[in-house]
């Protein structure tokens, strides 16, 4: 009996459909991510993301340490954006504490966001580029990050995870030549994205591998409350430095870069080729938000010099966040009046946007997947928290 009801469930599966890994270890994962994905031929019939395997523990992390110490922790959840990690966390901080900075500050912070912005899209371009097959310009947007890198290098002493900002200021004052090496930055970024719109975003093969492929609608991308590029290239117009503005954002003048209907050049609103098509354009934001920004940074004035030996918080809570590369980056901290957090909730733009994969990637080839997901631009020390 137990044989003859075997043979009949054997019988009643679908032979042609496959259930595979891709990943953890696998590149085009952009990370120690694993994605079981059910292929009926070449398409793609369902996917279940798994992942936990570069799991930080941030938020336990933060309630064993004091508020000062608790930055270093946020370098390291988007590992390519660190400043713009550091950032809503002190807002946080200072809110609570009710602690305000000086101006010098305030346009240091934003110079340092947009620099770590495009440094993150260079990326994101260059590796999207690599993942459909184009190496060359992989590697002149590898080329042009070194220099923003450098930047930040000689503000902050960290390469990668910087530590530079701090509740009631910044670690280190700004160095001489900053404002000539922002203005050569600027130029840089400008001749290289000409470059490599001529050479990879408009061209044929990468035009035909993007336009029209894992199409994010409007509605979609809103009930997976996406954020960031991700939502904007689905045709959400909405940015946090400019919706609601924070620091000295709406001292700037800039655009929100937002793909509209009969606006996109290529595809459709929510392809892929428009979620890459969306970080090039806010590269040239960030670039005039950079040339505005070292017009009015001050000279004069300590950006050391208000932060505290030891940050008091009193009772309460606050939510603060701030447009990150990949989206909204928020913290939600709560304090018991100690000089340790009794609670740092952290919400992360890669965490939430890879919510919508599954449902984005269903119907597709496979070979479609990997374009999907570096479309999305995740970072699993974001992902996993």
């Amino acid at each position: 009996m137990n044989e003859t009801k075997k043979i009949i469930e054997y019988s009643q599966i679908d032979s042609d459909r496959m259930r595979i890994n891709v990943g953890p270890q696998h590149p085009s994962t952009h990370g120690v991510f694993r994605a079981e994905v059910e292929i009926d031929g070449e398409i793609v019939t369902e996917l279940v993301p798994h992942i936990g395997y570069l799991h930080r523990c941030f938020e336990k992390h933060c309630e064993k340490r004091n508020f000062h110490q608790i930055v270093p922790y946020t370098d390291r959840l988007d590992y390519v954006s660190s400043m713009n990690n550091e950032w809503p966390y002190i807002m946080a901080v200072e809110k609570l504490a009710g602690i305000e900075v000086s101006e010098k500050v305030e346009i240091l912070r934003v110079i340092c966001a947009e620099l770590n912005r495009i440094a993150n899209h260079e990326l994101c371009v260059a590796t999207f580029g690599l993942d459909c097959g184009a190496f060359t310009p992989f590697l002149w947007l590898f080329r042009d990050r070194e220099f923003a890198l450098a930047i930040l290098e000689k503000l902050s002493g960290g390469r990668l995870l910087y530590n530079y900002f701090a509740v009631g200021g910044m670690q280190k004052d700004i160095y001489p030549e900053l404002k000539k090496d922002i203005k050569a930055f600027v130029k840089r970024v400008r001749e290289t994205v000409v470059e490599v719109n001529n050479v990879l975003t408009y061209n044929k093969i990468f035009v035909n591998r993007t336009a029209n492929v894992g199409i994010l609608p409007k509605d979609v991308a809103l009930s997976y409350a996406c954020s960031g590029p991700v939502a904007r290239a689905s045709g959400i117009d909405y940015d946090l430095r400019k919706n609601e503005p924070y620091s000295v954002y709406n001292r700037f003048d800039f655009k929100t870069s937002v793909i509209r209907e009969g606006e996109e050049r290529h595809g459709c609103v929510g392809d892929s080729w428009n979620r890459n098509w969306v970080r090039v354009l806010e590269m040239e934001e960030s670039c005039k938000i950079l040339e505005q920004a070292i017009e009015i940074l001050p000279e004069e004035g300590d950006v050391t010099a208000g932060i505290p030996k030891k940050v008091k918080v009193p009772k309460g809570e606050v939510y603060a966040h701030a447009e990150s590369p990949k989206g909204e980056m928020g913290y939600y901290v709560v304090s018991n009046g100690k000089d340790i957090p009794e609670r740092c909730r952290c919400r992360s733009a890669s965490f939430v946007n890879l919510a919508c994969l599954p449902d984005i990637v269903r119907g597709t080839m496979f070979a479609d997947m990997i374009v999907i997901l570096a479309s999305i631009d995740i970072v699993l020390g974001d992902v996993d928290r």
